[in-house]
């Protein structure tokens, strides 16, 4: 049995609650020694990759990947791409390209973008179900020229291609093309997966509920991931009054913030989970599963909180039902990280290991 999988979103390195500003307010210049420091603690705590993420508010993530792969030596990096802003053959050569230079430590995390008004801005005028299509198309494209079967011709809906050649190969010791993961909750997301990914990460549900509808998916090959954020302490109580406490330290405007982003967003992952906080349903979907901070971070801010050994178990809840990889974000990062590391993550593979 494969051992689970945990990745971490390198989109809040340095700063503790980045999903509490409304967008336009957030800083897109890197800080340096904010991300190389968090690079290398992901190093040492056993990090498999790190998500680069994609937005007008954030640096662009291939060559963040790029600057941080060429000062790092085992770390991978997620790039995040919305097709659509690139040519695919333009976007094969620079994954290639990257790969050359960090050992092929670079794999891709395919979303459809979260706001039409951000993806107007980049000169895509696309509604949600077709840029899903257009994905398809992206990929088929993209997976031709990794194939390097010879010249790509290719005509569809979105893109035509003709007499596609690189001569810079994906160069890795492991693959012959990037490890490709495929973002969203919607059906849509689920098809390009099972068409093109490795991998779909989605929101998390309770295990119970989440269950029935993994089946497509892995009956396919392809994993299921959780976009879920962590909140451990030694004790289930010190992780209540963390949550409680930062929770109340928030104010309003965050929450209205993420209001007004849900009513412009036409994700469905990020749009369910913020109604469901918003709703007035529970904020407890599991004894681990907490909607509690998700008005004021975001719908990533669902989150696991409890004890190490209470996330521990409702980690390996999860493997049992199908899940097998993670994409973590914590508060703030580098301390929950190293508490991943030194005291759930022992638990997890010991667990694993008496299953084995």
């Amino acid at each position: 049995m494969k051992r689970l999988r945990f990745h971490w979103s390198l989109s809040a390195a340095g700063e503790k609650f980045r999903g509490a500003q409304s967008r336009s307010a957030q800083n897109g210049i890197p800080n340096y020694a904010s991300l190389l420091e968090f690079c290398r603690h992901a190093e040492a705590c056993g990090i498999d990759s790190l998500l680069t993420a994609y937005g007008f508010h954030r640096p662009d993530p291939i060559v963040l990947a790029a600057a941080m792969g060429m000062v790092t030596a085992k770390i991978k990096f997620m790039v995040a791409v919305r097709s659509g802003l690139f040519s695919p053959t333009a976007f094969v050569q620079q994954v290639n390209s990257v790969s050359a230079f960090i050992q092929g430590r670079i794999c891709l995390n395919v979303v459809a973008g979260h706001t039409p008004a951000e993806q107007r801005s980049y000169g895509d005028f696309l509604e949600h179900d077709l840029r899903y299509e257009r994905a398809d198309e992206f990929l088929t494209i993209c997976r031709r020229l990794w194939q390097r079967e010879g010249a790509v011709d290719f005509e569809g809906k979105h893109y035509r291609i003709e007499n596609a050649v690189l001569n810079t190969p994906f160069l890795s010791p492991e693959r012959q093309s990037p490890e490709i993961f495929v973002g969203g909750n919607s059906q849509f997301a689920e098809q390009l997966a099972m068409k093109h990914g490795d991998c779909l990460w989605r929101m998390p549900e309770a295990p119970e509920t989440l269950a029935p509808q993994l089946a497509p998916l892995l009956d396919k090959g392809v994993s299921v991931g959780l976009l879920v954020s962590i909140l451990a302490r030694p004790t289930r109580g010190e992780a209540l009054a963390a949550a409680q406490t930062m929770v109340h330290s928030f104010g309003d405007a965050p929450r209205r913030t993420h209001r007004e982003f849900s009513q412009r967003s036409d994700s469905v992952a990020f749009t369910s989970v913020l109604k469901i906080a918003e709703n007035g349903s529970p904020e407890w979907l599991s004894p681990c599963l907490w909607t509690g901070a998700v008005p004021f971070l975001g719908a990533p801010a669902i989150a696991l909180v409890g004890s190490a050994e209470e996330v521990a178990a409702a980690i390996m809840d999860y493997k049992r039902i199908g899940i097998s990889q993670f994409l973590f974000m914590g508060w703030p990062d580098l301390e929950e990280m190293a508490f991943f590391s030194q005291s759930v993550l022992p638990l997890v593979r010991a667990k694993e290991q008496a299953i084995a």
